[in-house]
């Protein structure tokens, strides 16, 4: 009574979804934890700056695993067009939430270029960001 390839493949998806989970949960704690520090030196605008972006990445990362993982479960049953259809759907989703987040956190669309460091990026980890 072995694990036959669908169960395998059905169980990497689980454990891909729950990773998405975690990595949501884990970045939302740690984009938690740099805004009190950064609002405790810095203020309340510049700290929900850095909060926001690091919540928006953190949502970014885990949706990327929920979206890997669906996939993952889908072709490892025997899919119907049903099944299909709706992962097509769920993925149309997740992916214009995504973009929309990416808009949200770096302000340019992933396409564009990026024009030069933006000060989260010159953040310390852990720390506000460096005066200036």
């Amino acid at each position: 009574m072995g694990l036959d390839f669908e169960d395998i493949v059905s169980d990497v998806g689980s454990a891909m979804e729950a990773a998405g989970v975690v990595v949501i949960v884990l970045g939302a704690a740690i984009a938690t934890a740099r805004f009190v520090a950064a609002w405790r030196a810095v203020g309340g605008t510049e700290g929900y700056t850095i909060y926001r972006r690091g919540l928006g990445r953190a949502l970014l990362l885990g949706l990327e695993f929920l979206v890997a993982g669906d996939i993952i479960r889908t072709v490892a049953t025997s899919p119907n067009l049903e099944d299909v259809a709706v992962l097509g759907g769920i993925v149309l989703i997740r992916s214009f939430l995504s973009l929309t987040l990416e808009m949200e956190t770096e302000g340019r669309w992933p396409w564009q270029r990026r024009a030069g460091p933006t000060r989260d990026d010159a953040a310390p980890v852990g720390g506000p960001p460096p005066p200036g």
